[in-house]
């Protein structure tokens, strides 16, 4: 396990678990997040956002955490290791209500709401999102170690064994 992705719908504890995977294995950490985003809420713009993430995909080690679709088949083609968080809807609509007003390091501003236009991302991402991940782990399936975790407790229990 060198090169890893952890993807799943916000809320599932993706940051939280490659936190714990970082200091379980001493890996790099890389949070998409970080480098889509701005302080000021802006975003970096899809080449510059690309850019990075090409310059981090090059080197021999990482994880990576966060599920931006649109790059998810680039990551899988040069990963190794892929953890699913494929937890229940109200796991993950509980979680990004309780992170309101906390700091993250995984996001560059404190969120001050439960932005209605997010919940609704969340809301259909198991309609939406879910099934294309599926279909991108089948097809990359052959070389890499995929893991799909339905519950907090499988991912903890994984990652006590470490």
């Amino acid at each position: 396990m060198q090169k890893v992705i952890v993807i799943g719908c916000s809320g599932a504890g993706k940051s939280t678990f490659a936190r714990r995977l970082r200091g379980r294995t001493g890996l790099p950490l890389y949070y998409l997040d970080m480098l889509w985003h701005r302080p000021d809420r802006t975003t970096v713009s899809r080449e510059e956002f690309d850019a990075r993430l090409g310059e981090i995909l090059k080197r021999d080690r990482w994880i990576l955490d966060g599920n931006f679709q649109r790059t998810l088949e680039t990551r899988l083609k040069v990963c190794d290791t892929v953890f699913l968080l494929d937890y229940s809807l109200e796991v993950c609509l509980t979680s990004v209500g309780n992170r309101v007003g906390q700091v993250r390091e995984d996001m560059p501003w404190v969120e001050t709401e439960f932005d209605p236009e997010f919940k609704r991302w969340i809301m259909d991402f198991p309609e939406q999102r879910l099934p294309q991940i599926y279909e991108l782990l089948d097809k990359y399936r052959d070389g890499r170690n995929i893991i799909v975790f339905q519950s907090r407790q499988e991912a903890d229990s994984y990652l006590d064994t470490l």
